[in-house]
């Protein structure tokens, strides 16, 4: 996938079909926008996706910056869903003060080359966000740019949408936010050195630490699947900051892999939470931690959804 960052003065090679948008949790609405592009690969036009860096709220104080998929998560997502070219458009106070008008003739035009464009219904573009769906089209008759408008995905009545998807995540309700994203909710990172404790009390673990920027989840113990390699594995996690053993508050994510005695420190691993066990407390004395961390291990053993070994990621539902 070719990546195009950091800059705002760009021309593409070849004509394409684009897909607009923030695509913060890349949920299955931003799914349905990613295989209607994918879909005019057929007729000869490269997959591309538009974005924003950093997202227009976060430029202008309206968001705390928290993302639900950050741009390396992103980056890997788009190119396993089949995008050719990803645009990383910066968006400062100039650029986010482009005329519409002027952002589908000279930017989606001639520096895009788009010749058909997928977006949802409150798409907006431009200079205080004047551009729509309905500017789009009707500029789009006379620069030859189909556009398409994609009806809202609606999961149990409810509209699939970053900010819904964002509210569950807060909450800790996994199963509802999988339903909402087609795959668990994932945090990935580089493995790293922790105190090793957990193999002293038989526990060994692989520990990430996600960005700040990245939203988490309510501190807690997890029913999880680890991808290292390509290849999943079942294990329970606990996202907070550990206060039985740790004095400083520094927040990861410690797993414990089922069947799973590698060292791979230093790796890239994406950890996925399947379903809420229980949440962080601190316990008076080791045993008591080493006594319901069993209790938690058998409980994630025992779950079915957790018993489908080893899989690849091609293998959770596609919407």
């Amino acid at each position: 996938m070719e990546i195009i960052t950091n800059t705002s003065l760009f021309y593409l090679d070849r004509d394409t079909a684009v897909a607009i948008g923030k695509f913060d949790g890349i949920h299955i609405g931003h799914r349905k926008l990613l295989q209607e592009i994918c879909a005019k690969k057929a007729q000869g036009l490269a997959a591309c996706v538009f974005t924003f860096d950093p997202a227009p709220a976060v430029l202008f104080g309206a968001s705390d910056g928290k993302e639900l998929t950050t741009r390396e998560e992103k980056r890997k997502l788009f190119e396993a869903l089949g995008v050719d070219i990803l645009i990383e458009f910066p968006m400062t106070k100039e650029t986010a003060s482009i005329p519409p008008e002027e952002f589908v003739r000279e930017i989606l035009h001639e520096r895009m080359r788009a010749r058909f464009v997928a977006a949802g219904p409150d798409l907006s573009f431009g200079d205080r966000g004047a551009g729509n769906s309905k500017l789009l089209q009707e500029m789009g008759v006379h620069l030859g740019i189909q556009t398409r408008v994609i009806d809202k995905i609606c999961v149990d009545g409810v509209e699939a949408g970053s900010t819904y998807v964002r509210t569950l995540v807060e909450k800790g309700e996994m199963e509802k936010v999988r339903r909402l994203l087609g795959v668990p909710y994932c945090i990935s990172g580089t493995v790293a050195h922790g105190r090793q404790l957990g193999r002293t009390i038989g526990f060994p673990t692989v520990n990430i630490y996600p960005p700040e920027s990245k939203l988490l989840p309510p501190y807690g113990v997890y029913l999880s699947s680890v991808k290292v390699d390509g290849v999943m594995y079942n294990g329970i996690s606990n996202v907070g900051c550990k206060p039985t053993v740790e004095k400083k508050a520094v927040c990861g994510v410690e797993t414990f892999l089922y069947e799973f005695d590698r060292d791979i420190y230093g790796a890239e691993i994406e950890v996925y939470l399947w379903e809420f066990r229980r949440p962080e407390r601190k316990f008076e004395t080791m045993d008591a931690l080493i006594a319901c961390v069993h209790d938690d291990i058998a409980v994630g053993r025992a779950g079915n959804r957790l018993s489908f070994g080893e899989i690849t990621i091609d293998s959770f539902p596609r919407v």
